[in-house]
């Protein structure tokens, strides 16, 4: 059976596969996450005000510090079908399957922040370092699976990526009114990617090159404003640029020995937030909507192949995320939150071979959190969380050799790719508050 298929898999060579495990988070520390990450109009820390809605800030009157970890883990599944062909390169009418399970074990999450706030001034002011995105698998050599199959028969072998994005914020809000907010926040980003094998490189006679680490520099702007009735009802709306990066520089490396470089450019897409809020004496209620624009952003807006065989980009479309969540403070000492995100799956079916495996794709996402107050100054912060990709991401495997036949993208008859994941994490946190 393994020569029988031969032929086919030699040619998945100059496919694409690209390993995600959380592109855009949906909040950023423990009491964000436990409120689905819901923040832009009902602000209860400053790291969710911060990351959603700079404007929120001008709700802390305090000078405070917030510090949260997280340990992530997610379970991506790649499953691949394709069919297989006899000596003459005819179809035999039969087909080879497998399913490859990713061993990339669990990856930390930090976050840390400062707001300066003063109850008789009109400004507050913050800084903020959030590890706001990231993707990464490792998926071990499989015989059992035609993409994770040996070099030898044709596959990729071992497929692992690695990409973090670090953010340093400073914010600053000012009040308008004793209702209305305004807030502005220039950032500064610090991103790594690592990819086994590199598919935004040309190939050669063997194949795609793998690379080391490299890195870039980014920037990029949010702007917000928030209003508080007094009464309980509050809304905000924020809106954060692209996250503009300099170029990837690759240093690759292909398996007969050869060597070469390349250059990709992958920014983080432009935000626009929506949110309201209610609060009584008991229950703080929160829900965001968030519109991701990932198709005017580089490195996911173009799709396809480049002439040379290199993909050009994901070809993502815009992601929906609603983001809701409830605060219960009846108990003393001890609130406790529920919180529930959706996201709508960006990726297009006919493309979903070039972003195997979308781990970032979670559509459905569950948060229980709570706080001990231990005093007037200090409070500890924890949630957990669980999400799952809903139902698979399937699509054909697409090859720019077939594109003559099969266009546009050279779809490979007879066969299927598929992914889907579950994600859990475990964050604690703790805030200080430096009482006047």
């Amino acid at each position: 059976m393994k020569n029988s298929i031969l032929y086919l898999l030699l040619l998945l060579c100059t496919s694409f596969m690209f390993g995600q495990a959380g592109h855009i988070m949906q909040g950023v520390g423990s009491v964000n996450m436990s409120m689905g990450g819901a923040a832009t109009g009902q602000p209860l820390d400053i790291s969710g005000a911060i990351h959603w809605n700079p404007a929120a800030l001008s709700t802390f009157d305090e000078n405070i510090l917030k510090a949260d970890i997280g340990f992530f883990f997610s379970s991506p599944e790649l499953s691949s079908t394709v069919p297989e062909f006899d000596t003459m390169g005819m179809p035999t009418g039969n087909f080879f399957s497998g399913t490859t399970e990713d061993d990339k074990g669990v990856s930390p999450l930090p976050s840390i922040a400062m707001v300066w706030g003063n109850e008789s001034s009109k400004h507050t002011f913050g800084v903020s370092a959030f590890g706001i995105s990231g993707f990464g698998v490792t998926f071990p050599e499989n015989a059992s699976n035609p993409i994770t199959a040996p070099q030898s028969m044709g596959g990729f072998g071992r497929v692992q990526s690695e990409y973090n994005l670090l953010q340093v914020s400073f914010s600053w809000a000012y009040e308008l009114s004793d209702q209305f907010s305004i807030g502005l926040q220039p950032n500064f980003d610090y991103s790594s990617l690592e990819l086994m094998p590199n598919p935004t490189a040309n190939p050669t006679a063997a194949g795609y090159p793998s690379t080391d680490e490299t890195t870039a520099l980014g920037f990029g702007g949010q702007i917000g404003l928030y209003f508080d009735s007094g009464s309980g009802f509050k809304a905000g709306a924020a809106y954060k640029t692209t996250q503009s990066f300099a170029e990837f520089e690759f240093d690759n490396a292909y398996l007969d020995g050869g060597t070469g470089t390349n250059t990709f450019q992958l920014d983080y897409p432009s935000m626009l937030s929506f949110g309201v809020g209610y609060s009584t004496e008991k229950i703080d209620l929160a829900v965001d909507y968030r519109l991701v624009n990932y198709e005017n952003t580089e490195g996911f807006e173009a799709v396809g192949w480049t002439p040379t065989a290199s993909v050009a980009g994901f070809g993502w479309e815009n992601m929906n995320v609603i983001s809701a969540g409830l605060q219960y403070k009846g108990i003393s000492q001890l609130p406790l939150r529920l919180g529930y995100t959706y996201s709508s799956n960006p990726i297009p079916e006919d493309l979903a071979f070039f972003s195997i495996p979308a781990t970032a794709i979670i559509k459905n996402a569950f948060q229980f959190g709570l706080s001990y107050e231990a005093s007037e100054k200090f409070t500890l912060d924890a949630v957990y969380h669980y999400g799952s990709s809903g139902d698979a991401t399937t699509g054909q495997l697409l090859n720019p050799q077939f594109i003559g036949n099969f266009p546009p993208y050279g779809a490979i008859p007879g066969s299927e790719v598929s992914y889907d994941m579950t994600t859990s994490m475990i964050m604690v946190g703790a805030s200080y508050t430096f009482i006047k």
